[in-house]
């Protein structure tokens, strides 16, 4: 916290704190937004998991279902999930609904603490108060290091502890033969994308304290 800040009394800190937790949700958000629309990602992974082998489902076919479910998965999306060639049961469309749900939150929330964000950035910005930036770099970085050292630790496990998490079911163990979908989406391709994640948390975070240190220098 800057001298100025210090004078500002109270205030100025409980806004800093109010202001870091909203822009370290953004940037939470935004990583899984951004990693949910990275398509190039699970194409890449098609070539390096061997998925059109494991599946013996051909790249076009692959990629046409694959993108199905990520266009299902996008907030303004209010229709059903029907893949272009694979069959689904009930409790994998149950399935399919819940996950598109906690997308919904997300990305909304993505929106919303984007915009209350910035009103803030531009607000401390003019009062030359940038405590905020300090917490949210803090938060952002100690989060993913812990999550990431579990994974790390053992990923299986922290695959299983996060879908029991946010599941209150068993409708995330797929049967590939009621549902195939399951073929083409191995578990170390959302390895990858809770790595990219975790990595563009950090860089937010790195963003935010380079940008503090930068800006406490100035004044």
């Amino acid at each position: 916290m800057s001298r100025y800040e210090k004078r500002r009394g109270g205030g100025g800190r409980t806004g800093n704190g109010i202001l870091a937790i909203c822009l370290t949700l953004f940037i939470f958000s935004f990583s899984v937004v951004l990693v949910l629309n990275s398509r190039w990602l699970y194409y890449l992974d098609i070539t390096l998991l061997g998925i059109e082998k494991s599946s013996g489902m051909p790249v076009a076919e692959i990629r046409a279902n694959y993108d199905r479910l990520i266009d299902y998965n996008q907030f303004w999306y209010r229709g059903t999930l029907v893949f272009p060639t694979l069959k689904m049961s009930e409790h994998g469309a149950i399935h399919f609904a819940q996950v598109k749900r906690i997308f919904d939150v997300i990305e909304v929330g993505c929106i919303v603490t984007g915009v209350f964000s910035l009103a803030g950035i531009i607000s401390k910005h003019r009062r030359r108060q940038y405590g905020y930036l300090k917490i949210a770099g803090v938060l952002a970085i100690t989060i993913p290091a812990v999550l990431g050292i579990l994974a790390a630790l053992d990923w299986q496990k922290f695959f299983i502890r996060f879908h029991r998490i946010f599941f209150h079911n068993n409708y995330w163990l797929f049967d590939p033969d009621t549902d195939p979908v399951i073929n083409i989406l191995p578990e170390n391709y959302f390895m990858h994308c809770a790595i990219f994640i975790l990595a563009l948390i950090a860089a937010g975070a790195i963003v935010c304290l380079r940008m503090y240190r930068r800006r406490i220098r100035r004044q």
